[in-house]
C-alpha cells in the first residue's frame, strides 16, 4: 500500500517522481505492464487526488492523529519538560549553594522536589503506549536547557544585583583540629578590610545559650563588647532548660582587629529560627548550618555547624540563678565553668588571629598567660 504521506513529503523536498517511486517506505510496487515507474506513480498519484478531491475531506491519517496527539501538552509530557529543569536546578544548585541555590537549596527541597517529579514520571511512563518519541526527545532538551536558564538567572541576579558571594558545596569543607569545625577556600568576609565574626542562634536554644559565653569571651579578647545582656535558655521542650547565656542579639564589638554580626533570636517562640539581615548571612546559612543552631563563621572560612559549641549539660549546676558565677568564672579565665568553655573559646580566639594575620604578641585582653598559651597552641595547629 502506498503511504501517500510519504509521496507528499518527498515531493515537499524536490524529489522527482523516479525518486519517489524508488524509495522503499514509499511502498510503491507498480506492475512490469505500467512502464517507467515514476510516470506510473504520478499517475496513480493524481488520479488518487481527484478521487479524494470529490469525496470531500476525510479524517487525517492515523500516522497524522498520533503525531497531533504527542504533540499535545499532555502530563507525560509535562514532566518530561519539568524533571530535567529541577534535575538540573539542583545539581547547580548543589555545586554552588550560593548564589545559585539561594532561592531554593538543593538539599532537601530541590532534591525533594526532583525525587518525587521523577516518581510520577516513571509512573506515568509505564502506563503509557509510547514512552519515546521525537516530542518526547525535543521536550527533554528544552527542560535541560530551561534549567540552565533558570539556575543561572538566579545566580546572576543573586551575584550581581544583590551581593551575593559565591560558596561551594559543604562536602568541599576540610575538617579542623578544632572539634566542631571546618575550613574552606572561600572569599574571606570582611567589613571595613576587618574579619567578620558571624553568630546565628536563639536564646530559646540551650546549645546557643552555653555557646554563647565561648563567643563573648573570644570578642572581648579584641576589643570591648556592648549591648550584650545576661539570660537564660527557656525553650520548654528542650532539654537543659534555663542555662545561663550571654545574650548577644544587640552586641556591639568596638575593635580595630574584628567585627561581629548576629542574627539571634530572642523571642518567646520555642523552635523559631532567626531571620537573617544581608545576602552574605543567608548565604552562609544556607550553605553550611545544615538547618542548626547554634552556628558560627569566622572570616568567611572557618566555620562551626551541626553541633554545639559548647556542652550545656556542663552548665546544669548553675541552671537558673548562676549567671554570674559563670561570668566571673569566664572573665577571669579560671574556675570550673572556665574549664567547660576555655577549649572553644580559645579555638575561636585562635580562628580570629588566623584571619586577621596576628598572634598573641599583638596584645589581647586576657588575664591568665595559661590561656594565651593555650591560645598559641591552637593557633599553630590552624592550616
Amino acid at each position: 500500500m502506498v503511504d501517500w504521506d510519504r509521496v507528499g513529503e518527498l515531493r515537499s523536498k524536490g524529489w522527482d517522481w523516479d525518486e519517489i517511486a524508488e524509495d522503499p517506505k514509499v511502498g510503491f510496487h507498480p506492475d512490469s505492464s505500467a512502464g517507467d515507474p515514476g510516470r506510473a506513480l504520478r499517475a496513480l498519484y493524481h488520479r488518487q487526488r481527484s478521487r479524494r478531491d470529490r469525496q470531500g475531506p476525510t479524517s487525517p491519517s492515523p500516522k497524522k492523529v498520533e503525531q497531533v496527539r504527542e504533540k499535545r501538552w499532555t502530563l507525560l509530557r509535562v514532566l518530561y519538560l519539568l524533571v530535567p529543569i529541577v534535575a538540573v536546578w539542583a545539581a547547580l544548585a548543589y555545586v554552588a549553594p550560593s548564589p545559585v541555590g539561594l532561592l531554593l537549596p538543593a538539599i532537601p527541597w530541590l532534591a525533594l522536589a526532583a525525587a518525587v517529579l521523577a516518581i510520577l514520571l516513571i509512573y506515568f511512563l509505564l502506563r503509557a503506549d509510547k514512552r519515546w518519541t521525537k516530542v518526547y526527545r525535543t521536550t527533554v532538551v528544552s527542560g535541560v536547557v530551561l534549567g540552565i536558564v533558570v539556575s543561572a538567572g538566579i545566580g546572576l541576579v543573586a551575584v550581581l544585583v544583590v551581593g551575593c558571594p559565591y560558596l561551594p558545596p559543604a562536602s568541599t569543607l576540610s575538617s579542623q583540629p578544632a572539634p566542631g569545625w571546618a575550613a574552606g577556600t572561600m572569599k574571606a568576609w570582611q567589613d571595613n578590610g576587618l574579619p567578620v565574626v558571624y553568630f546565628y542562634g536563639a536564646t530559646w536554644c540551650p546549645y546557643c545559650s552555653a555557646s554563647s559565653w565561648a563567643i563573648w569571651k573570644a570578642l572581648t579578647a579584641f576589643g570591648s563588647v556592648t549591648g550584650n545582656k545576661p539570660g537564660y535558655s527557656f525553650g520548654s521542650p528542650e532539654p537543659y532548660q534555663n542555662t545561663p547565656e550571654m545574650i548577644l542579639a544587640n552586641a556591639q564589638v568596638s575593635s580595630s582587629h574584628v567585627t561581629f554580626q548576629v542574627n539571634e533570636y530572642v523571642y518567646g517562640s520555642d523552635g523559631v529560627f532567626p531571620s537573617t539581615s544581608n545576602c552574605y548571612q543567608s548565604a552562609y546559612v544556607t550553605a553550611y548550618s545544615g538547618g542548626s543552631i547554634p552556628f558560627l563563621v569566622v572570616n568567611g572560612q572557618f566555620i562551626h555547624a551541626g553541633t554545639t559549641i559548647v556542652d550545656p549539660a556542663n552548665l546544669q549546676q548553675w541552671e537558673g540563678n548562676g549567671w554570674s558565677t559563670v561570668y566571673g568564672s569566664v572573665y577571669n579565665e579560671t574556675g570550673t565553668p572556665w574549664s567547660y568553655i576555655e577549649t572553644q573559646a580559645c579555638w575561636i580566639t585562635a580562628y580570629i588571629l588566623k584571619a586577621a594575620g596576628m598572634s598573641t604578641a599583638t596584645g589581647l585582653n586576657l588575664r591568665s598567660s595559661a590561656t594565651v598559651s593555650q591560645v598559641n597552641s591552637d593557633l599553630a595547629q590552624i592550616s
